[in-house]
């Protein structure tokens, strides 16, 4: 069973859970700085181990009018600030084989999102810069089908490889999370992350946007815990209704340290040291 180690911050399937969290999608310098250091207080109670996510582009939006961010230059400026001054790894999406030297430089993680998750000239380009990757199962795929996901990234010499589970579609603008999927793709020996937030997304489901139930994340994040995971991806913001992009399923900043508190008490009857 593989460890992906990214600075202090460790995933594998049988240790306490890490966390990837931050805003869907990068807003402003202050902003970030805002949020992290709100997230670190949330982490501290529990100790836990936290990589700071957010986007610098939003590629895949339901309409034309949809927000996409600020862009490689600033966001990734952004990040690399965030990493000095709080001193977490940080992660960010790519979406061409293009953006990926560009994003390590700046990043710990790259992550691939779950429409371009069979897109292998992505996953090359990702792999060869020898970062960690954080894959997301397309909603299309069976957890089976990420076998030959995983298998493409290897191939490049790189084993620093998560897999992350982020719904099925489920009829129309719906999304359903199976839990079997997550010991499934736990066999593949690579760390496994759940992520909590775009599961409950209803994509498309307000006509030129997505949208989604926010108070369904904890029941997601409780269950993948008590089923067993190396982390889990939860997006934040201080005020989700008003929120650039992914609003209607993001976790209200003030509702995470409970959270964690419950999910620290799951993952200690789970993994018992």
């Amino acid at each position: 069973m593989k460890t992906v180690d990214i600075e202090s911050v460790r995933f594998s399937n049988a240790l306490p859970f890490g966390l990837i969290v931050g805003p869907c999608q990068l807003e402003s310098l202050d902003h970030a700085r805002m949020l992290a250091e709100r997230i670190a207080e949330a982490c501290a109670p529990t100790n836990t181990q936290f990589v700071f996510k957010g986007s610098y582009d939003k590629a895949n939006r339901s309409s034309l009018s949809g927000k996409r961010g600020l862009g490689a230059e600033k966001g990734l400026t952004i990040l690399s600030k965030i990493r000095e001054e709080f001193g977490c790894p940080v992660i960010t999406d790519v979406h061409e084989a293009a953006q990926c030297a560009v994003a390590a430089e700046a990043v710990d993680i790259l992550q691939i999102p779950a429409f371009l998750c069979r897109q292998t000239d992505l996953l090359l380009a990702a792999g060869e810069t020898g970062k960690a990757i954080n894959v997301k199962k397309g909603q299309f795929l069976a957890p089976w089908d990420m076998d030959n996901v995983a298998a493409k990234l290897a191939s490049t010499g790189n084993d620093k490889i998560m897999l992350c589970e982020r719904g099925t579609s489920f009829g129309y603008n719906t999304l359903v999370s199976d839990f079997r999927g997550l010991p499934r793709m736990a066999q593949t020996g690579y760390p496994v992350i759940m992520d909590a937030t775009h599961s409950v997304q209803q994509p498309g489901g307000q006509g030129t946007s997505t949208g989604g139930d926010r108070t369904m994340v904890p029941v997601l994040a409780r269950a993948a815990v008590a089923v067993g995971v190396a982390g889990l991806f939860i997006e934040t913001h201080e005020d989700p209704d008003n929120a650039p992009s992914d609003g209607p399923n993001m976790l209200k900043i003030e509702d995470l340290a409970p959270l964690l508190a419950t999910l620290h008490a799951i993952d200690t009857v789970v993994k018992p040291a």
